[in-house]
């Protein structure tokens, strides 16, 4: 019954979800930078942009995805590769296809569920090392559950962490769309989509006719409508509903294999309860559900170490509990 009681506290005075949302993009960490960066040429003629961080002969890697409109600069990302080389790994973080400021080539960008990417980035980098780890953010944790879930990795891929991960889509565009409190993210997420997308209609045009909508006139203001018109269609789905309901994780949590961990906080306001699957975590050997009852969306800021998140400390502790319980690694 993987269902954790998490030992996550919060201070007092930073319970709510969207202050410890907001606030680490503020703190001033000192972060590691990474070492090199690779391009990565894809199936389809496409690429996706590598960036490593490596310590000293280490065999254990982390593959880290970020979240929407995010890229290997976020902060999330640039922490947690820190702890992770300074622990002994190696970390390639990747940009998805149009992110990290360099547009892609195809008309086609990422999406919710774009696990074929990922797939191509851990058959490129897993032949190296003994042993590989999946860690997503946000968007990339649905990304890399549903990755593993779906299985053809490389054998050396052997666990998998997804930090406040929306593994139910429609639920979360709904919060996105329908809660007051969160339209500050849905402006925010929706002004890069747009303009990413405006800049590649020069290219396609197609995107800025479906941008306009079939009247030629009304202006995307909602999730929903963007993933009408743009991330559904240009991506191989019927609509919105069949995205969503193809793209996330959640029904796919029962074929997991390896070790994977959700962990997400209960007063996320990106989340509804549909993204904290208790139900499949009681019955899987493989899938652990931690939902503490604070720590907003990729927040779990405690102050005991400094500016470091908790969640980064968590999540190295699940890796080497796995990494190190494995045959040849002790």
């Amino acid at each position: 019954m993987p269902v954790i009681l998490s030992h996550y506290v919060a201070p007092v005075w930073l319970r709510g979800g969207h202050g410890q949302t907001v606030l680490p993009v503020f703190l001033r960490r000192t972060f590691s930078g990474w070492q090199a960066r690779e391009r990565l040429e894809l199936e389809d003629g496409d690429f996706v942009d590598l960036s490593w961080m490596r310590g000293v002969g280490s065999a254990r890697l982390a593959i880290l995805s970020h979240g929407l409109e995010g890229s290997v600069e976020a902060v999330y990302m640039r922490g947690l590769a820190g702890t992770l080389v300074r622990a002994g790994w190696d970390v390639v973080g990747w940009n998805y296809r149009g992110c990290g400021g360099v547009e892609n080539r195809l008309m086609r960008s990422y999406h919710s569920g774009e696990a074929g990417d990922l797939r191509a980035v851990a058959a490129h980098v897993a032949p190296r090392y003994d042993w590989v780890s999946l860690v997503g953010f946000s968007l990339g944790g649905n990304i890399s559950l549903k990755c593993a879930a779906e299985g053809g990795l490389p054998p050396a891929v052997q666990a998998v962490v997804a930090v406040s991960a929306p593994v139910d889509l429609a639920s979360s565009a709904r919060q996105l769309d329908e809660q007051p409190s969160n339209r500050v993210y849905k402006r925010r997420f929706l002004k890069t989509l747009i303009k990413k997308t405006l800049s590649k209609a020069e290219r396609f045009p197609e995107l800025g006719h479906r941008l306009a909508g079939a009247d030629g006139g009304a202006g995307v203001v909602t999730i929903r409508e963007f993933d009408e018109r743009i991330t559904a269609p240009v991506h191989g789905f019927a609509d919105a509903a069949d995205y969503w309901a193809r793209a996330s994780a959640r029904p796919l949590l029962s074929r997991l294999t390896m070790p994977s961990l959700l962990l997400s906080a209960r007063n996320d306001p990106l989340l509804d309860e549909a993204s904290f699957p208790e139900e499949e975590a009681r019955v899987s050997r493989f899938f652990y559900l931690e939902a503490p009852r604070h720590g907003g969306h990729v927040g779990f800021l405690d102050f005991r170490r400094g500016l470091q998140p908790w969640h980064e400390r968590r999540v190295l502790e699940f890796l080497e509990s796995m990494s190190w319980s494995k045959p040849g690694n002790a």
